[in-house]
């Protein structure tokens, strides 16, 4: 008996030492930047030397100064406008796509699945530069489609304009990523049993029904984790601004998320102050991680319990 517990003892300190060297990385690349930026928020001083202890003062800064509250609310609202476009467009364009592919047989399936997932492969600022030049008021390429089908009245400066700036870059984003959920959604989708599918059908069930009662509550979880990168990936979304419009988020800030307004404060130097200001910096990052460590509980208490639990819990009761 001794001599079992030993081997027990033994081989779970072998597993720790196993996982020790995935500990230590994480620790240094994702667990002390995250407490070290915390830190940092509650100090302030002159460049890259934060000496002067402020308390919650960068926060009280961020959240009731005119000019540096202002902009902060316009890239967090601007965000949450990014996110639920995503959300509309890409995942439920993804969602169908795998649902298109996973179709019984649908012919060319690898040269669609190809064809969707080739814009994830590339760059993102090549990406940005292509479709700015497509969405140029005076030559872009839409624009002249547009006109020449007679739909010149449509024909916009879509990244001049502030009530269209945002959409447009939202939408290029969603091209780009929608290869993406697709994969994650037609992946969950074959993993399904052909049985239920046929089980359905002998009583009766149609295509609609079948996705409603069976796909969609199987792929729950995936929609979940989907959810929650899209979530994420948004909420520090900068590239994507940068290549298209730039870092002060033109026109008049309409395109301004939060990964541009914090590398503006805390990186660029471009605040008002004329040189980074890593105390308010370190503030706008710290109120990043709270949203989405908020954002990523409340998605996993919505999506992240398997049906088959919750039937079994119910049964029980």
């Amino acid at each position: 008996m001794k001599q079992g517990l030993a081997v027990r003892k033994e081989s779970g300190a072998v597993w720790f030492l196993y996982a020790l060297p995935a500990l230590i990385v994480y620790a240094a690349f994702m667990a002390y930047p995250v407490i070290n930026s915390l830190r940092l928020s509650f100090f302030s001083g002159k460049g890259y030397v934060l000496d002067n202890f402020v308390g919650f003062g960068n926060y009280v800064r961020l959240f009731t100064d005119p000019e540096t509250s202002t902009r902060f609310f316009t890239a967090f609202r601007n965000t949450w406008v990014f996110f639920a476009i995503q959300m509309a467009v890409q995942n439920t364009l993804g969602l169908a796509f795998a649902l298109i592919l996973a179709g019984k047989g649908f012919r060319g399936k690898g040269l669609f699945r190809t064809i969707i997932f080739i814009p994830v492969t590339l760059s993102v600022l090549v990406t940005g530069y292509i479709w700015k030049l497509i969405l140029n008021p005076q030559w872009g390429a839409l624009n002249i489609v547009l006109t020449n089908i007679g739909l010149g009245n449509l024909a916009l400066p879509w990244l001049g304009d502030p009530h269209t700036a945002l959409g447009a870059i939202s939408l290029v984003s969603s091209w780009q990523w929608v290869g993406l959920p697709t994969m994650m959604f037609l992946a969950g989708l074959e993993r399904i049993s052909e049985d239920l599918f046929e089980a359905a059908e002998i009583d009766g069930a149609g295509g609609w029904l079948i996705f409603v009662k069976i796909k969609l509550p199987l792929l729950l979880p995936i929609i979940g984790i989907v959810s929650v990168l899209t979530f994420v990936g948004n909420f520090n979304a900068f590239d994507v601004v940068y290549a298209m419009e730039g870092a002060n988020g033109p026109p008049a800030y309409a395109t301004d998320l939060m990964g541009t307004f914090f590398y503006r404060t805390g990186i660029a130097g471009q605040h008002p102050v004329g040189i980074p200001d890593l105390g308010l910096g370190a503030a706008v990052a710290t109120t990043t991680f709270l949203v989405l460590f908020a954002g990523i509980l409340l998605a996993n208490r919505l999506t992240g319990e398997r049906p088959e639990k919750k039937r079994g819990r119910e049964a029980v009761q």
